[in-house]
């Protein structure tokens, strides 16, 4: 089974080919992105309308790309799949359209991901995972714990009700002049910094629920570095470190919370998962691999090109979804918003049914 991948939901125009190798091991046989940092770094910031366009030239090179890579043609494909959201819309848009096209001209089944979904299962496509699992899944966009139980079957612990974790380290780096994309700046910055300089909060710690506040933090950032403008290179350094440090010990507590509904609702997880932009960032990877170790349970971590927006893990979600005999009509809508579960906390959790 072979299925064509399509992801425009943000800044990155790629498009990929998985293969399910007879074994029932996935292979990735092409993984093409073209991001566009370069044309977004001048406003600090994704302008959705010159990400559509963007999208718009670049989709069919990169879907060419993807097929030559994987030596096969259009018409050797068992499915296309394609992110019908949630995300910018003018961008869903271009690579939904693009998807629906060849589907209808190949005359092949067509699956409209969701791409918080294929963020969800993308540990699937790198190890060999059986449900059910808890998830961390943490972009610039989105900040959720979700229990996942099967494909379609996703349960919310919790979510930010604010700022989500990407967007807070974008916000961060912004404030402090460093240089887009905000995360790995700030990243960087905080290797050379002092963690202990700046005593910065840590919202929610300790709360029963599973929820994320970074809004508070972004802000005492704020506070601190106009108090000390202006700021020298390694202001800068310790109030990253200070701000990481912040952040290391909410993601830590909130899934530990998480982890605590999830076994008395569920039962045992067959591990701790972290997925999206944002779990690239080593310290959060080592942080929860202590968390995951002192559980009793295995953390795994996508390697960091399948963490970010990439059309790989949009052909798995679609081969995952396809050899369940799952597909969708090609008048499927793009969505800015879809959530992955609107269903929350664990009290009236069914035995079956889910997204």
């Amino acid at each position: 089974m072979i299925v064509l991948g399509i992801e425009t939901t943000c800044d990155e125009t790629a498009a990929a080919v998985v293969r399910l190798r007879p074994g029932g091991r996935p292979e990735i046989l092409s993984n093409c992105i073209l991001s566009q940092i370069e044309e977004h770094a001048p406003y600090g910031g994704v302008v959705p309308e010159i990400a559509a366009r963007a999208h718009v030239v670049a989709l069919d090179g990169q879907i060419a790309a993807a097929l030559k890579q994987a030596g096969l043609r259009l018409d050797q494909v068992d499915g296309i799949a394609a992110a019908a959201g949630p995300g910018l819309i003018g961008g869903v848009i271009v690579g939904l359209t693009a998807g629906k096209t060849l589907a209808l001209a190949a005359q092949k089944p067509f699956i409209a991901v969701n791409h918080l979904e294929a963020h969800a299962l993308s540990a699937r496509m790198v190890e060999d995972l059986a449900f059910p699992y808890l998830l961390l899944l943490a972009s610039g966009g989105h900040s959720q714990l979700l229990a996942v139980r099967s494909v379609n079957d996703y349960w919310r612990l919790g979510g930010t009700i604010d700022d989500a974790l990407g967007e807070a380290f974008d916000k961060t780096a912004k404030m402090l002049g460093l240089p887009y994309p905000g995360g790995p700046a700030v990243e960087r910055e905080a290797e050379m910094g002092n963690p202990e300089r700046f005593a910065f909060p840590r919202p929610m710690l300790g709360r029963k629920n599973a929820d994320f506040s970074l809004s508070g933090l972004k802000t005492a950032v704020r506070i601190e570095a106009e108090k000390n403008a202006p700021l020298r290179r390694m202001d800068i350094a310790d109030l990253c470190a200070s701000f990481q440090a912040a952040i290391l010990d909410v993601v830590v507590d909130r899934t530990r919370v998480a982890l605590s509904m999830f076994r008395t609702g569920v039962g045992q997880p067959n591990a701790l998962v972290v997925a999206g932009g944002v779990a690239a960032n080593k310290s959060i990877r080592r942080s929860l691999e202590r968390l995951a170790h002192e559980s009793g349970l295995p953390l795994v971590a996508p390697p960091p090109v399948l963490c970010t927006d990439n059309g790989a893990m949009i052909a798995w979600a679609g081969l995952e979804r396809l050899r369940l005999g799952q597909a969708d009509r090609l008048d499927a809508p793009p969505r800015p918003r879809w959530p992955l579960s609107s269903k929350r906390g664990l009290q009236s959790l069914p035995q079956e049914g889910g997204l």
